[in-house]
């Protein structure tokens, strides 16, 4: 299975964005599908359903701290830029 991404047009704060973090999350949440597809066959459909709902707000966390550390790191870039072009 191929892991990387040819191009994608994103924003200046996105630049710097984990994107193989991105897709390491969503194969442990794929394999936790299996997992409740595998619950639920077996008859146990309410731990399927609590399973499917707790990897999606993880996935969701982990997806949403992604991007806030990306925006970090830009700001931290544009205060140095932006100290460096008040000392020239």
């Amino acid at each position: 299975m191929q892991k990387k991404v040819r191009s994608v047009r994103i924003s200046p704060e996105l630049e710097d964005i984990d994107l193989s973090g991105i897709i390491h999350e969503c194969e442990k949440f794929m394999r936790d599908l299996e997992s409740a597809t595998m619950l639920k066959t077996q008859g146990n459909k309410e731990a399927a359903d609590a399973l499917v709902k707790a990897r999606e707000a993880y996935l969701g966390k982990r997806v949403g701290m992604k991007v806030w550390e990306a925006r970090v790191r830009y700001g931290e870039r544009m205060r140095l830029q932006n100290k460096q072009a008040e000392t020239d």
